[in-house]
């Protein structure tokens, strides 16, 4: 039988007893020591560490229920299995409400025994990953992966901060590009379900009928292609976070869906009759005026009172310049990372013209435009000709264009530069020749 690494206490006042289950432990590779009654118990424990304590119930002196108590104060993660003569439920229910992981009756099988070890073993080490899982994941996440600090960014995460430890529905405000699923993923990385999943819905990409799937999840049969029954992202979200980004875009119908939902957190999925309890937490966003949308009864006023409950405003990048610097770097960093180029820095005047430009597109514009800065760009650093903003500028790149486009042209340019010899191109490059030659396949180039 496969055992796990570990050691083990056996209690017992009865010599047979003791040594017996000393010796078959000791067989099957364990660390064990045995005590006779509950004094020699503790002193064991003082001395060593124990990951199961086998504990016979009656002993002269302090008996096992007793011992147990101790043994819990002393070392809350060790597994107590207790030993009894008498397999009373009376007997079992005071030893598992006292927080035994189990009980055995005498006469003892050594198979039940290394089996109770076995599952007594791998508890602890699940709940020991668990908790350097949780460890983990509090180092990693936190509202500090927004990139700012500007006022109005310091403001936004002293919002975030506050919100994340309640289960208040939080509305998240702003133009298009300016981060409102990054907030809504430092709420929940801040908040006690963190440990559960985030679900996103781009509720603006789908239809009426393709949004209550995706949300409520169907039935096997519930219409034409359904050949499965499949759960909605509301049930996947259970135990963690529900963001719903471009909630302007749900029709009225679906919003009186939802709003039962959030009253009652129960859905039922389409073509089904069963409800199904789930607990979330909702937080949605929008670049819509939805005041205005209630006004015109494009948005149920109820729905709107519902999931405004608190509200955070994204501010645009034009409004927070100081910030630019900040991301340009984090940008820089992440795209010389994933390109493999030695790019990390960008000189004065390049920056000057990224302070200045107002980014209609906000920080999803300025990350666009630094990838495709580091496709054109040559070490060490960004020039302003890189920069693909303004309309036409002297390299001939232009607002809009793919990053393919403009990997095409610039490899094109460096191939008519060094007369298409092909080495010389690609210490240019900075990749190697097989690259270029690939390149010059994928995009049709020639002399």
């Amino acid at each position: 039988m496969a055992t796990l690494s570990g050691s083990i206490l056996v209690v017992d006042d009865e010599f047979s007893v003791r040594d017996s289950l000393y010796n078959w432990f000791l067989k099957d590779g364990y660390e064990v020591r045995a005590a006779e009654n509950a004094t020699e118990a503790l002193k064991a424990m003082q001395d060593h560490h124990f990951d199961v304590v086998f504990l016979d119930i009656k002993m002269p002196g302090m008996d096992g229920m007793e011992l147990q108590e101790h043994i819990h104060r002393i070392e809350p993660e060790t597994a107590v299995i207790m030993i009894t003569a008498f397999a009373s439920v009376e007997t079992a229910v005071r030893a598992l409400k006292s927080g035994a992981f189990d009980y055995v009756t005498k006469p003892i099988e050594p198979d039940e025994l290394s089996h109770l070890v076995l599952r007594a073993l791998e508890q602890k080490r699940l709940r020991q990953e668990n908790i350097q899982l949780r460890e983990t994941i509090d180092e990693l996440v936190s509202v500090d992966t927004i990139v700012g600090d500007s006022p109005a960014m310091q403001k936004v995460m002293e919002l975030v901060q506050h919100v994340a430890s309640t289960d208040a529905t939080v509305l998240i405000l702003g133009e298009s590009g300016t981060g409102k699923e990054l907030i809504a993923r430092a709420i929940h990385a801040n908040s006690q379900r963190r440990y559960f999943p985030i679900v996103p819905v781009n509720c603006g990409a789908l239809s009426e009928n393709l949004l209550e799937s995706e949300l409520f999840g169907h039935e096997k049969g519930a219409f034409t292609g359904a050949q499965h029954r499949r759960k909605g992202k509301i049930e996947m979200a259970d135990g963690g976070t529900l963001f719903l980004d471009e909630v302007g875009a749900i029709n009225p119908k679906m919003q009186v869906d939802l709003l039962r939902v959030l009253e009652t957190k129960e859905i039922t999925r389409v073509g089904g009759s069963r409800p199904i309890k789930v607990s979330f937490r909702v937080v949605c966003a929008t670049n819509e005026d939805l005041e205005k949308a209630v006004e015109e009864r494009r948005f149920r006023e109820d729905f709107y009172y519902r999931i405004n409950v608190f509200t955070i405003d994204a501010p645009p990048l034009r409004t927070r310049r100081s910030d630019i610097p900040l991301l340009v770097n984090h940008f820089l960093d992440r795209f010389s990372r994933q390109m493999d180029k030695r790019i990390s820095e960008i000189s004065p005047a390049a920056m000057d013209l990224l302070v200045a430009y107002d980014w209609p597109g906000n920080v999803r514009e300025l990350s666009n435009a630094i990838e495709r800065a580091m496709v054109v760009g040559s070490p060490p650093m960004i020039q302003p000709g890189d920069l693909p903003l303004w309309g036409p500028r002297a390299n001939g790149t232009t607002v809009g264009e793919s990053v393919a486009d403009v990997e095409k042209r610039h490899i094109s340019a460096v191939l008519e530069r060094t007369g298409w010899n092909v080495t010389r191109a690609a210490e240019v490059l900075q990749i190697d020749r097989a690259t270029v030659y690939n390149k010059i396949k994928r995009y049709g180039l020639h002399r």
